[in-house]
């Protein structure tokens, strides 16, 4: 344990244990002892890094792209006009991704409901198009944490140019 004794070699404006400002300051001071002095001082502004303030557009971004439920927060989003630039074509390329896939889901469950033969076929084609959807967001989240592009390259396209007249 170290002695918090005050140091006798060290000048006298140094031997204080603790400052104080004003009430409506937001800055504190404090020192730990004089022999290892240490000053800091804290404001709302310190806490909020540039890691921080781009982690936030990165998870709502993550959040977008999972798929089936991400599909009402982008949503939401378009549905507000509010958003970064990202976020908007995060938000209609899940729009865009999950519609297609939920009429693909629906006109294949119908065509097997309905044929006798091709039934099967069609049921695993439903599969394979579920199985994509969802390989396809994953792959998307994973290139958006890896720090690359989540754009595909005709889909998106066809995202901003079908949802931007409707829902931006």
């Amino acid at each position: 344990m170290e002695n918090f004794q005050p140091n006798h070699n060290s000048p006298p404006s140094e031997s204080t244990d603790t400052e104080t400002q004003g009430q409506g300051d937001t800055e504190n001071r404090f020192t730990a002892s004089p022999r290892h002095r240490v000053t800091a001082s804290f404001s709302s502004s310190q806490f909020l890094t540039s890691d921080q303030d781009s982690a936030t557009p990165n998870t709502q971004l993550l959040v977008y792209l999972i798929p089936v439920i991400g599909f009402f927060p982008s949503l939401w989003t378009l549905y507000r006009r509010q958003g970064s630039r990202e976020q908007i074509a995060a938000s209609r390329l899940s729009i865009t991704l999950a519609f297609t896939w939920f009429l693909g889901y629906l006109l294949l469950a119908t065509g097997a409901q309905t044929s006798e033969f091709f039934g099967l076929r069609l049921l695993i084609l439903n599969s394979f198009l579920t199985s994509g959807y969802f390989l396809v967001s994953v792959w998307l989240m994973l290139r958006l944490i890896q720090g690359k592009s989540h754009r595909l390259p005709g889909f998106s396209r066809f995202a901003d140019r079908v949802l931007g007249k409707y829902l931006s």
